[in-house]
């Protein structure tokens, strides 16, 4: 399997690395935020770039690849049923490259391949979306408050022994594995294995991973796959009162089609709101004035979460492929064109968020944002995620008034994901 593995990271890693490279010394705004932060000038200017170019420019050498960082755009191409998800064997890439994945195809439970939910298009994404939407519907989330509540209690109680905690380590990540564990009916001594996988897996979301990252990310997909192989059986045999017996006694999914998106719900329940609760501490700790304020108005706390998801949401970009000749905002899309969606701009467009720059927990409109896409692939667990982040963030600035942070946070230096590694704390005054 590591030889198949070898091949398929130096055509979707390797390969687009290199390419990235020389367009990105050169100046181009794209390849810079492709190539990472330490290439170039950050995105946060690439993007400023990108965005006087036009509303939907061609910004680089490669054929039909559009990119958009123009609200209205973004909005209108993720709810238009003519864009079609992108995966490894997208008709975007070139045909030499198609059939080396698939003959590479290493048949693990990969967030970002088919049969995973997050990167197919109906019929099949209907059909997986259907047997677990009624889960994370908005009515069943609002169930879990108390559980919610309960698992974040639980955690600051444990921090008073741990005076200065990391809190990525001690309070981001284990409230949403908790809830999601639950969720699926995995128990909680598989907590820590299940936030190695997605620590390890996460990273398969972008292009340019070195060779070891791909190959952890490889390796720890076969054990979880095995892990799940596992849990379908005893579902088979027994099923549960959880969300994974649904994919399983459904009766419309192939084996591999069960443990893909099983796996893709464990993942995309914590890691956004790892990232939102992450991002979330560090914005109200550089703007104590906003925090003062939500602390004096606890009503502006879910106003809050969605202008902490605006400014600085988990996710940076997404693309879409069109499936025919496309007219949509003035603009023409060839058929087989990769649009590159640029949310994190988008999120930031003057024209619909006046002032975009200035973070605002009283923004009117911060809800706006496309941070948990739209369409048929807006994020399922999306009030899960408002949800935890509207009892967590309050809970954790109540119970430690006087926490600051130890230096800034370590972020974990990805393209796509907006997240942090490492966030130091002390939670009592000196």
């Amino acid at each position: 399997m590591l030889t198949r593995a070898w091949f398929r990271w130096l055509v979707l890693h390797r390969l687009a690395r290199t390419y990235l490279l020389m367009p990105a010394h050169r100046g181009d705004p794209l390849a810079q935020i492709l190539a990472g932060p330490d290439r170039g000038r950050g995105s946060p200017r690439a993007v400023e770039e990108i965005r006087q170019q036009g509303r939907m420019p061609t910004v680089t050498n490669i054929s039909k690849l559009r990119v958009t960082a123009d609200h209205e755009i973004c909005r209108l191409i993720l709810r238009d049923r003519r864009f079609g998800a992108v995966s490894p064997n997208s008709r975007a890439l070139p045909k030499l490259m198609r059939w080396v994945l698939t003959k590479t195809d290493l048949e693990l439970p990969n967030l970002a391949e088919p049969p995973s939910m997050l990167v197919t298009d109906p019929p099949e994404h209907t059909v997986y979306r259907r047997l677990v939407g009624q889960a994370f519907a908005p009515k069943a989330i609002a169930k879990l408050r108390e559980r919610v509540v309960e698992v974040t209690d639980d955690l600051l109680d444990g921090m008073k022994s741990t005076p200065r905690p990391d809190l990525i380590d001690d309070f981001c990540e284990r409230l949403p594995i908790a809830i999601i564990a639950e969720l699926l009916g995995l128990p909680a001594e598989m907590h820590a294995t299940l936030l190695r996988w997605g620590d390890t897996g996460a990273p398969l979301l972008e292009r340019g991973l070195t060779w070891a990252t791909f190959r952890r990310a490889v390796e720890d997909l076969a054990e979880s796959e095995r892990y799940f192989d596992q849990q379908i059986a005893r579902r088979t045999d027994e099923p549960g009162d959880d969300v994974l017996t649904t994919l399983v006694t459904g009766g419309e999914l192939t084996h591999r089609e069960q443990v893909a998106n099983a796996a893709l719900l464990l993942d995309a329940g914590f890691l956004t709101t790892v990232n939102m609760l992450g991002n979330g501490i560090a914005l109200l700790t550089r703007h104590p004035e906003q925090l003062e304020m939500l602390m004096a108005r606890p009503e502006l706390w879910p106003g809050a979460v969605e202008e902490i998801l605006r400014y600085d949401g988990p996710i940076r970009i997404t693309g879409r492929i069109a499936n025919s000749d496309i007219d949509i905002a003035d603009q023409h899309v060839e058929y087989g064109s990769l649009v590159l969606l640029l949310l994190a701009g988008a999120n930031k467009d003057p024209t619909v968020f006046p002032d975009p720059e200035r973070f605002d927990v009283t923004r009117p409109n911060a809800a706006e944002h496309l941070s948990f896409s739209s369409g048929v692939h807006s994020c399922l667990g999306s009030s899960l995620a408002r949800l935890e982040g509207t009892i967590a963030l309050p809970a954790l600035f109540e119970r430690y008034p006087d926490l600051h942070l130890d230096g800034p946070p370590i972020p974990r230096g990805l393209v796509n994901l907006n997240s942090y590694r490492s966030m130091p704390a002390t939670l009592y005054a000196a």
